[in-house]
């Protein structure tokens, strides 16, 4: 509950067996993220969320219900691991890559969704490096949206160096320029504060 979050999160961070938090709640006040943040940074410890529907690392762990029912595991194969990883902020959408990679591919190596709200725990590119070091991601894929800049850092790293791995990448969202006014999306961060944050804007600077 967003209500209990916050105090239990900064209990759980305060044991150094923890090394990953993931905060399922939505509706998470924007400063106790952030409070959240800053201990996970000093404490060392990872935060998938808020508002995640969580991850999966076929064959080892499930966070949440990712994947959906135990049918929808078996038809996409994420009882065993493959070589695509991915990071969503949506979780609903991360389910339908599970079913896309599975019909495409030999299937996901592993995926997470940081949740969709303007503050995540992780960003991105944090998931990207770990992909990049580990030798079981192969392919590495990104489903964006309006709204943030997360995106350009992941351009910048591609461009540096910092991830030599493939990369398949787009932003969800270009359907905004179809509107007369700004659009709020289902996320609290999806929405263009900026040009630099709509779809169409990133995925023309992935390409």
């Amino acid at each position: 509950s967003f209500r209990s979050v916050h105090e239990t999160s900064m209990e759980a961070m305060q044991y150094p067996q923890i090394k990953t938090v993931a905060i399922i709640a939505e509706g998470v006040p924007e400063q106790q993220t952030k409070d959240l943040i800053k201990t996970a940074e000093e404490k060392k410890v990872g935060i998938i969320g808020p508002a995640t529907v969580g991850g999966i690392k076929p064959g080892c762990l499930r966070i949440g219900n990712t994947g959906g029912m135990l049918d929808n595991i078996v038809m996409s194969r994420l009882y065993r691991a493959g070589s695509i990883a991915y990071v969503s902020k949506s979780g609903g959408m991360s389910n339908e890559l599970n079913n896309i990679v599975c019909r495409n591919s030999n299937g996901v190596h592993e995926g997470v969704a940081i949740g969709g709200d303007r503050y995540p725990g992780s960003r991105f590119l944090d998931h990207f490096l770990r992909y990049q070091d580990d030798d079981g991601a192969k392919i590495l894929l990104l489903l964006g949206e309006v709204g943030g800049l997360d995106e350009y850092d992941l351009i910048e790293a591609v461009k540096s160096g910092r991830i030599t791995k493939p990369v398949i990448a787009w932003c969800v969202g270009t359907c905004a320029s179809c509107f007369a006014t700004e659009v709020q999306f289902g996320h609290a961060g999806a929405q263009a504060r900026g040009d630099m944050e709509t779809a169409a804007a990133k995925n023309k600077a992935m390409k």
